[in-house]
């Protein structure tokens, strides 16, 4: 997912998605408006867009996620591999749980485990159709 920042100086820019991992919701070359947001106001259920977590990936990298678990909630070990065997039953302050919709297509918590709030960008307030 690439992202075009407009109006960067207000609480609002558009993404472009760039891949297959949010299929069928959102496909590429769909624009989605983008709000800021700090971590505690995301929720559950919520699209949203993040920096790349991995290191090994291209810095100015995104993507965007459905986050399927926010600070409190039950750690879905059952869904995530990559949180099996992290400590506590809650998911952790400054941490969210994010899956694309088409799993064969998506590197997501299932792969990095918590995305850390701080690679944050903002939610998804609707698509640009």
């Amino acid at each position: 997912m690439r992202s075009l920042g407009l109006w960067r100086w207000t609480r609002h820019w558009i993404a472009v998605v760039d891949g297959r991992s949010m299929e069928p919701a959102l496909r590429a070359g769909d624009r989605l408006l983008i709000r800021r947001c700090t971590p505690a106001q995301v929720r559950r259920g919520a699209i949203v867009v993040a920096r790349e977590p991995l290191p090994t990936l291209p810095v100015d990298r995104v993507i965007v996620k459905r986050v399927v678990a926010v600070p409190g909630d039950p750690v879905p070990r059952d869904r995530v591999p990559a949180l099996r065997d992290v400590a506590g039953d809650v998911v952790p302050e400054g941490s969210l749980v994010v899956l694309g919709d088409n799993p064969a297509e998506s590197r997501d918590s299932r792969e990095f485990g918590y995305l850390d709030a701080g690679h944050l960008l903002g939610v998804a307030v609707r698509p640009m159709r």
